[in-house]
């Protein structure tokens, strides 16, 4: 008899759920795992790049040198300590020395950048300071004639005063007696042998100042530059590197970190009569540096007053159109040029004008008093400068471009053009030209020039030129005064289907506005005003240099002696009128 066997009962396989649910739980693992992992390594980067670039600041701060940090330099360039190429690093926009980051405190110990004051050789020379390689593109040696910076390696010698280059091969063939001049600009670069005699004087007077200036040359007039990085299209911070470059540091100056007054202090150490400014910015920027200039007048510093001429970095730049610096700078021309050209300016005098705004009620407060150059403003161009005004205070990134902003100024004046919010301003507003009360038509808009473009570019006064009108000028005491039917016929006359309303000239405007809130603006800053009086004064004549290069073959004769003489800033020349003027 066979024994019997049990019968077991069959083992059930794993449940299909739960192998399903350890499928999904390793799947999100992983899934998670390559989300979070990435996320920490950037931060993790960020972190450090961050720590790094205090680091660097700290640093920067520091040293001597003009250092600023890149990660992809725009040409070959070759670390002045390890002759290595090198991709990102840190350059002097001063000397020009570049290092990478592992050299950089090297570079700092070991290479010296300019001298902003320094004594000068027993005989009165000044010897080369030559920096080895990352010569200039298109440079010439100044022995052999021939180009620099050829080789693939660091090579070659640069001055950082005067420019000049020379080969490796051709330095032991440079004269012995050759010193540096101070290269092509020396007439407007201060020499730090200057500085270094000015701070040993005992007497500081300007009769002592002339006679160290005529150690420089004759013909010396050096110049201050006066940048705001936050200008129009944010060109700033490098054009300051690129005057560094070609001047003395101590000349060039960031008014994002010092204000007018201060930089201007340097024009009291320095010849009566000879300093120039060179503002870049917009001008806004230029009237900021004009009302410090007044303000060393009632110091009682007249004699050292500069004269200034534009860059034109903001959006509008009309000032800088009258005065022949064209409608905006975007680095069509090299610095170079530019000095060029300031070399070649003559000077001229421009009027500047007080408003005075006294509120209505208001009988205890004083009146707000504000410097006009360009032109006062109240309508709908002031309505579009105080709503662009308003935006760019709320995102100011946002308005870094030139582009931008007048995409901005023309999308607020078709909002206007629809909405009309200053209509019958005719209504609300009594205008008086020299005391005598002018009947105004049906009007948005009252404009009141001292210059002759508005706008951005338009010769508002002027209109299509089909109708005769006074001519306009920059010293004759008198401001032009037109009217506009709102946005759209602002937009007919800048692109000339449209003339103004001429309403007159006046050595003294005054506006009365009666009731209700209006848009007003002085030079491009824009405010809402209640009721009150506006009374437009004569202030001032500021010297302005202007730019007379481009002229018609007509004028060629006229002005060829004025270009071959330089006026002093006593002198009063015929400022740019209508048919002189050219942008």
């Amino acid at each position: 008899m066979l024994p019997q066997v049990e019968e077991t009962a069959p083992v059930p396989p794993p449940p299909q759920d739960d192998c399903g649910s350890r499928e999904e739980w390793t799947l999100l693992f992983w899934t998670s795992l390559a989300v979070i992992v990435p996320v920490i390594i950037t931060l993790w980067c960020n972190a450090q790049r961050t720590k790094r670039k205090t680091h660097m600041k700290d640093f920067f701060r520091k040293s001597k040198h003009g250092w600023h940090y890149t990660d992809l330099f725009n040409k070959p360039t070759y670390c002045c300590v390890c002759s290595q190429h090198i991709l990102q690093g840190a350059f002097c926009d001063c000397c020009g020395v570049c290092a990478d980051e592992q050299c950089l405190r090297r570079a700092d110990r070991s290479l010296t950048c300019k001298e902003i004051m320094a004594p000068s050789s027993p005989d009165g020379a000044m010897d080369h300071r030559w920096v080895r390689g990352n010569v200039p593109l298109a440079s010439y040696c100044a022995v052999c004639k021939q180009q620099c910076g050829t080789q693939p390696k660091l090579c070659d010698f640069r001055c950082v005063w005067c420019q000049t280059t020379v080969h490796d091969d051709c330095m032991d063939s440079l004269a012995d007696s050759d010193v540096c001049d101070l290269g092509e600009f020396h007439s407007l670069i201060i020499p730090p042998h200057y500085l270094y005699r000015v701070n040993k004087l005992r007497r500081r007077h300007p009769d002592e100042y002339s006679k160290l200036g005529s150690s420089c040359g004759s013909g010396w007039s050096p110049v201050l530059i006066l940048a705001n990085t936050r200008s129009g299209n944010n060109m700033g911070e490098a054009l300051l590197g690129e005057f560094r470059t070609l001047l003395n540091p101590v000349q060039v100056f960031d008014l994002s970190e010092l204000t007018p007054s201060k930089a201007l202090q340097l024009c009291t150490l320095l010849p009566p009569g000879s300093v120039r400014v060179l503002v870049c910015g917009g001008d806004g920027t230029v009237g900021w540096v004009l009302d410090a200039i007044d303000t060393m007048k009632l110091k009682g510093q007249d004699q050292f007053i500069p004269r200034v001429t534009i860059l034109p970095l903001g959006t509008g730049n009309d000032l800088s159109n009258t005065l022949g610096w064209g409608a905006g700078y975007a680095g069509e021309i090299p610095v170079e040029q530019v000095l060029r050209n300031i070399l070649d300016a003559e000077v001229v005098r421009m009027d500047r004008w007080k408003v005075q705004i006294a509120s209505k009620g208001v009988y205890f407060r004083k009146p707000k008093v504000l410097s006009m150059n360009n032109y006062f403003s109240v309508g709908p161009d002031a309505l579009m400068a105080l709503n662009f005004h308003a935006h760019r205070e709320k995102t100011p990134s946002f308005f870094s471009s030139r582009i931008i902003n007048k995409a901005v100024y023309f999308l607020y004046g078709t909002k206007d053009c629809l909405v009309q919010e200053c209509k019958d301003l005719d209504k609300r507003i009594e205008l008086e030209l020299d005391g005598e009360r002018v009947e105004l038509p049906s009007l948005e808009g009252i404009i009141v020039c001292n210059i002759g473009y508005w706008g951005g570019g338009c010769r508002l006064w002027d209109g299509m030129g089909d109708e005769p009108c006074p001519p306009t000028r920059l010293d004759d005491g008198l401001l032009e005064v037109v009217g506009v039917f709102g946005s759209f016929h602002c937009a007919q006359i800048q692109v000339k289907l449209a003339n103004p309303v001429r309403l007159g000239q006046a050595h003294t405007v005054r506006l009365v506005l009666k009731s209700s809130k209006m848009p007003m603006q002085v030079d491009g800053e824009p405010w809402a005003q209640g009721p009150c009086t506006i009374t437009i004064t004569h202030k001032t004549q500021a010297l302005m240099l202007y730019h007379s290069s481009e002229q018609t073959d007509d004028d060629d004769d006229e002005s060829s002696t004025s270009e071959t003489e330089s006026p002093t800033p006593h002198d009063s020349p015929r400022p740019p009128g209508p048919a002189s003027a050219r942008a």
